[in-house]
């Protein structure tokens, strides 16, 4: 018999339960998955999984080859029970590591409590959402989160670790940021002039908060947008409580901050600089910094704090000595007033070996 089988294109299998069988989908009809596994041999997914799987299912067609596990031999039909939730499975890793990529918000369902957060199902695989990535709103009360539907982020895919981390608070937290966006740009312009208070002095700016029509709202001055020349000491110039008046430069997407300018507001005395210093002019001024990359030269104090010039560190002579303080004469090397860089030259009585 079983060599007349084999004429007719047939094979005996004994297949058993927990087999790893492959085939080719024959057949998609409802919530019925028929998969031909060849010598006549056909398997039906198991209707119990049905909702596992249904969008690995739509993503399926007849023809594609795909690998099974045994459920049962045969059913009454004589038709072999077989489940795809593996490769379901591995698909679902798949699309979580697409969802990494995207940032795009998916629904998962809170299963359990666990030490320090949330176990949650998407899609038939489970994840896990920290404590520190539930809403604000929801991080003292966990438990009421199990059963409840909630939209997250994937932040972190490890399938060989079966590791997937969710977060709550990147889909809330982008919710909040975006109404506090809106709510600024109603209250402000970006170039709009304010009136405001300073609020902290930092080593990197001052914080101001705004008089506003409209409510108060809160932003930084960057020690950069003090003003045209530099800012050593920040608590000499303000105190907590000064009044002072800022334009609105920007409005950050990431944190709704404000960026607010003070110089902006102030002549920039580095546009007539063109007029006042040429090529090849000489200047005299006094070194204020020394560093890895040059000497800082004090041209004009009178102009908003002094306006510096440079002579880079391939320009100083090896048997030249410099000190804070020294009064040197140099030349104008040239003048970049959109950059607010004056570059200079030591003058030389005599042109040192390998000097360019």
């Amino acid at each position: 018999m079983e060599e007349l089988l084999k004429q007719e294109g047939y094979s005996l299998r004994g297949y058993k339960r927990g087999d790893v069988v492959e085939g080719r989908v024959s057949s998609i009809s409802g919530k019925e998955v028929l998969i031909d596994f060849g010598g006549k041999m056909e398997g039906v997914v198991g209707e119990k999984e049905w909702e596992v799987v249904k969008e690995f299912v739509s993503r399926l067609s007849v023809g594609d080859k795909i690998k099974a596990v045994v459920i049962s031999a045969e059913n009454d039909k004589g038709q072999m029970i077989v489940s795809i939730k593996k490769a379901g499975s591995k698909f679902r890793w798949e699309k979580a590591k697409e969802l990494l990529e995207s940032g795009e918000a998916i629904n998962v369902k809170g299963v359990e409590v666990n030490k320090g957060g949330l176990i949650v199902e998407f899609e038939g695989i489970r994840g896990f959402v920290p404590g520190s990535q539930l809403a604000s709103e929801h991080q003292g009360e966990i438990a009421h989160m199990i059963n409840r539907v909630f939209a997250a982020k994937v932040i972190e895919v490890d399938e060989d670790q079966n590791r997937l981390i969710f977060s709550e608070k990147a889909v809330t937290g982008a919710a909040d940021l975006a109404k506090k966006l809106e709510e600024l740009k109603a209250k402000v312009k970006i170039g709009g002039k304010y009136s405001g208070k300073v609020a902290a002095i930092v080593s990197y700016g001052i914080f101001v908060s705004l008089e506003l029509p409209k409510g108060e709202a809160d932003g930084l001055v960057h020690i950069s947008e003090i003003s045209w020349s530099k800012v050593e000491d920040l608590n000499s110039l303000f105190k907590i409580g000064d009044k002072v008046e800022v334009v609105v430069i920007g409005i950050s997407d990431t944190d709704a901050k404000l960026n607010l300018s003070i110089k902006q507001l102030l002549p920039d005395p580095w546009q007539d600089l063109a007029k006042k210093y040429t090529a090849d002019q000489q200047v005299r001024g006094k070194v204020t910094k020394i560093s890895s990359y040059g000497i800082f030269i004090q041209l004009d104090p009178s102009a908003d704090g002094g306006i510096e010039g440079l002579i880079h560190i391939s320009k100083v002579p090896p048997e030249a000595s410099y000190e804070v303080g020294d009064k040197v004469t140099c030349t104008v090397e040239s003048v970049d007033a959109a950059a607010h860089r004056i570059s200079l030259l030591p003058v030389l009585t005599a042109k040192p070996i390998g000097y360019k």
